[in-house]
């Protein structure tokens, strides 16, 4: 006597959910990823009318204070010559983030140590 059972089991796979799944992931990671900024150092930046698209490799900011900082990280202004010397002959674009209470001599400084390292540099400002 065998007992066998009225209800057959099928064993399928629906990948509908995983799909579901997978584009939310996406999504959400998309608008995430526009709201974080890569470099935690703010300046209040001057106003100007042009603007860049471009994402940068290489971050130097300036805070009102007169501290240093390449790609968040807080230098000296012997440590920041060093830092950009690394990037010495690379194609990275260079954006300062400079605050606008800063004399325009120690901006120049820094237009000047990346052009003796070979680099390509731009000023960040704010829309008007």
């Amino acid at each position: 006597m065998s007992i066998r059972s009225r209800n057959k089991v099928e064993v399928s796979f629906s990948m509908s959910s995983m799909t579901d799944i997978v584009f939310l992931l996406l999504i959400f990671f998309i608008i995430l990823s526009t709201l974080v900024s890569p470099f935690g150092v703010k300046v209040d930046l001057p106003t100007g009318k042009s603007r860049t698209t471009e994402h940068p490799k290489i971050d130097v900011s300036i805070t009102s204070d007169l501290q240093y900082s390449l790609n968040g990280s807080y230098l000296t202004k012997s440590e920041l010559r060093e830092g950009l010397r690394r990037y010495k002959g690379g194609t990275e674009k260079v954006v300062l983030h400079v605050d606008k209470t800063i004399p325009t001599g120690e901006t120049i400084e820094i237009l000047s140590m990346a052009k003796e390292f070979g680099l390509e540099i731009v000023i960040a400002t704010t829309p008007k």
